[in-house]
């Protein structure tokens, strides 16, 4: 192979991520063959949501950002309870299944049934899986194939695209 059709092959690539983006089509993600009760998507602007979440978490959520690996408290978040959507509170993660990764964000190796959706992610021109709360379309981070066993998945989130909810607490109505 040449230089002209290796060059020809990135411009490609990186034109069909300016093309394709990261779309926030959802498709629900079921996890250990269990089938979650069916999620709603809403359809509501992005802007809808710029005054129900920080600036912080909107520039995540909705303008595809990641958070300095490190400046989420959720990442050392180690009691019993639930992760929600930040922006629709729908469930995402129990804490069951966090651990750390080492990475400074907050790692997981399964989402709740149901209640995420994934697409391809292009912008570092080599495809990753994307994952969306299923519900808002609110992007929460990307699926990595280094987590632990069995299932050797980590879905490392943004914590600012999270709410953290301890066990015995109500969590709050879903929003949107």
């Amino acid at each position: 192979m040449n230089r002209r059709h290796v060059l020809q092959g990135l411009a490609s690539v990186a034109a069909l991520s300016l093309f394709s983006g990261c779309s926030r089509a959802v498709d629900p993600v079921t996890t250990a063959g269990a089938a979650g009760p069916a999620v709603v998507s809403l359809d509501h602007p992005d802007s809808f949501w710029r005054s129900k979440v920080s600036p912080a978490a909107f520039e995540v959520l909705f303008e595809d950002g990641t958070e300095l690996a490190g400046s989420s408290p959720l990442d050392k978040e180690w009691r019993e309870g639930t992760f929600i959507c930040a922006a629709c509170y729908l469930p995402l993660f129990l804490s069951e299944f966090k651990f750390d990764s080492g990475t400074g964000w907050p790692s997981f190796t399964q989402p709740i049934a149901g209640h995420m959706g994934i697409s391809t992610d292009y912008k570092l021109i080599l495809p990753r899986t994307e994952y969306h709360c299923a519900r808002c379309g609110g992007h929460q981070g990307h699926i990595f194939e280094d987590g632990p066993p069995p299932r050797r998945e980590r879905w490392c989130n943004n914590g600012v695209a999270l709410n953290f909810v301890p066990q015995g607490e109500p969590l709050p109505a879903l929003r949107g």
